[in-house]
């Protein structure tokens, strides 16, 4: 979740200014400060968190970047809350990154590096987002981008200003790593190694003490592990919805409104002629009327066509004015008048000479009033149902911003309504025992209805056009830690197991002993030697490329047996109070690497980038040390309450 923000100076600058620029702006890490004294306190806009040379971080400018970082975050995990971002050590990585770009910004005044106006022009009018529908820079586009992200322009500028100074100072870093091959062999090697040896689970459960904690106990131990109880907010939502159905009895065309619909689009029902067309455009008439004189005697289209050096397009089915339309006046006439299997007069228009052969002729006989009757009655359904839902839809939004209540509006409209069971923000009922996504017709109303407060009623367009939800929010729970009261039987388990870790460690240590010793030939015999009765060993033989195919769900214990010296045994905490793993390791083998064996190059160039971003890495950490950077853990501490609501 948070890999992007430790990531931040990791990717590679050189691979395009606007991927790093939409990065930025992803974060709108601020760094101006606010006016105001230089005393460190409380959370005030002058209060310091860090001050880098002469360029100092406000409490403020921590606090916005911290919440644009929960924005950015919850496109990809709508139930992340600032005090889960927090305890997963977000604010800490935001002040990190806030630091390294200040870094960044001093060190290039020191060494005269600068970014001006024409050039952060040059990229703001480059990045397609800001583009309009002609594919220029869009001032429109622009502000609606910036409004979308809570940015303003200053913002923006000052982090392309960031963004382009980064790029002067770490390219020629990122640019000049280059990986030896021995070195790029060694590692390819380590590829095709395999490992052998035993791994063991030690659970705490077996040591878990089987009474109850007392009351105080389990007090304390709840205040110290509160994080593991965070809900994620949940709201109730009450809605109704509307559509054709509502407004089908007032649609029903009269036969005057077919008479009249006829009578206005006569044209489309008289008789009509399309034709089909191949045409290519030629510089000049003079080339245009060769090429039609070599086709007149009897060379194909396609061949003189070929032969001009030009490609052919076909055109099906097009009427007159559709031709007319799309190119002009000219060609329309030119294809309409010759005959069918012929090639047109060279007709002219805005990019050359049109080269025109009509390869078919269709014609549609005329209806009459009868015969157009059904699709103009469809026609004319199709127009009233539409003008009635928009009619519908405007009546109820105009009732809801005159402060009438949901309830009203859908009783006035004969509507029922209904309440959702409680949801989160990525869209799932909260509370099912099993993952249970909300109601389809919710869907669209989800991301608003978290920005709402409580009976204040919304209306969102479902099927454009066709279906419409009015909605509010009755309920709403905040995220928080669990009531104790309400998971006391889950609190006791977690404290079992806590307590039960101390006594597997233990066990763990005794294990390990006997293992290293020689006591014990084996993990299975060092296993059974313990009073408990513990899992047994089990076997593994695995090669790197099978761990590496499973793509980061590595689970931990293969990834130590893969870090580990030959003819060791290591213990690892399984997490979540679950127990100890012991990896015992036998044996590395390594299979020989050709020189063109393909996992060279690939291993070579993975390592390269991997070199220029730890490169890049302590570059920016000299120049935090080269600059000085004094940090206040005080007014960090004071963001933090605030931001979890502590104070």
């Amino acid at each position: 979740m948070l890999t992007f923000f430790r990531n931040f100076f990791k990717t590679k600058i050189g691979l395009g200014l606007t991927l790093a620029f939409l990065v930025l702006i992803g974060f709108a890490f601020a760094s101006s400060d606010v006016a105001g004294t230089a005393t460190f306190g409380g959370v005030a806009g002058g209060d310091r968190v860090a001050v880098v040379g002469e360029e100092r971080i406000g409490t403020a400018d921590l606090s916005s970047a911290a919440g644009r970082a929960v924005d950015q975050i919850r496109q990809q995990d709508p139930t992340i809350t600032m005090p889960a971002f927090i305890a997963q050590g977000g604010l800490d990585e935001v002040v990190t990154q806030l630091i390294d770009r200040a870094a960044i910004s001093e060190y290039a005044k020191l060494m005269g590096i600068r970014a001006g106006d024409n050039l952060v022009n040059s990229e703001i009018m480059s990045i397609p987002a800001f583009r309009g529908a002609d594919g220029n820079f869009s001032q429109e586009a622009y502000n609606n981008v910036l409004a979308g992200q809570r940015l303003t322009d200053a913002e923006v500028r000052e982090d392309l200003v960031t963004s382009l100074l980064a790029q002067q100072i770490l390219t020629p870093i990122d640019s000049g790593a280059v990986m030896p091959d021995k070195l790029a062999h060694r590692y390819a090697s380590l590829l095709r190694e395999r490992r052998t040896g035993s791994l063991v689970l030690v659970p705490s459960a077996v040591f878990a003490p089987t009474e109850d904690p007392t009351d105080a106990q389990l007090e304390e131990f709840y205040q110290e592990n509160r994080d593991r109880y965070i809900r994620p907010e949940r709201r109730v939502l009450r809605y109704a919805t509307f559509g054709a159905d509502s407004v089908d009895q007032r649609i029903e065309p009269s036969a005057e409104e077919v008479a009249a619909r006829y009578e206005r689009d006569a044209a489309q029902y008289a008789a009509q002629e399309t034709r089909s067309l191949a045409q290519f455009i030629v510089p000049t008439e003079q080339a245009a009327n060769a090429i039609r004189q070599r086709v007149n005697s009897g060379t194909s289209f396609e061949a003189a066509a070929r032969e001009a050096g030009f490609s052919i397009s076909r055109v099906d089915a097009v009427s007159r004015a559709d031709l007319a339309a799309s190119t002009n006046a000219a060609v329309a006439e030119a294809a309409f008048t010759a005959p069918r299997g012929q090639v047109a007069a060279p007709a002219r228009a805005a990019l050359g000479w049109y080269v025109t052969r009509v390869t078919a002729v269709q014609t549609i006989p005329a209806r009459n009033l009868a015969q157009a009757t059904p699709e103009i009655r469809e026609q004319l359904r199709t127009e009233k149902r539409a003008a009635a839902i928009a009619d519908l839809s405007a009546e109820i939004e105009q009732r809801l911003d005159d402060g009438e209540a949901l309830s009203q509006v859908a009783e006035g409209l004969g509507l029922e309504l209904r309440s959702s069971p409680p949801l989160t923000a990525d869209g799932q009922v909260y509370g099912a025992e099993r993952p249970q996504p909300l109601p389809p017709i919710l869907r669209p109303a989800i991301d608003t209805a978290f920005q709402m407060d409580e009976e204040e009623p919304q209306l969102a367009e479902v099927v454009v056009g066709q279906a419409y939800l009015i909605f509010e929010v009755t309920d709403i729970t905040p995220s928080a830690a669990a009531p104790l009261v309400e998971i006391k039987e889950q609190v006791t388990i977690t404290w079992r197991l806590s307590e039960g870790m101390d006594q597997a460690r233990a066990a763990s240590d005794r294990i390990l002993e006997r293992l290293r010793s020689g006591e014990a030939g084996s993990l299975q015999a060092a296993v059974q030697a313990e009073e408990k009765r513990l899992p047994g060993a089990e076997q593994v033989n695995l090669g790197r490329e099978e761990i590496t195919a499973q793509q980061g769900r590595v689970p931990p214990a293969l990834a130590l047996l893969f870090s580990m010296a030959e003819g060791t045994s290591k213990k690892l905490e399984a997490g979540n109070d679950l127990g100890w793993f012991i990896v015992d390791l036998d044996d590395i083998s390594t299979d020989p690497i050709a020189d063109d064996d393909p996992i060279l190059a690939a291993t070579r160039m993975q390592l390269q980038n991997a070199l220029s971003d730890e490169q890049s890495q302590q570059l920016v950490r000299a120049m935090r040390n080269e600059l000085g950077v004094e940090q206040n853990d005080t007014a960090i501490e004071a963001v933090r309450k605030q931001l979890t609501g502590e104070s």
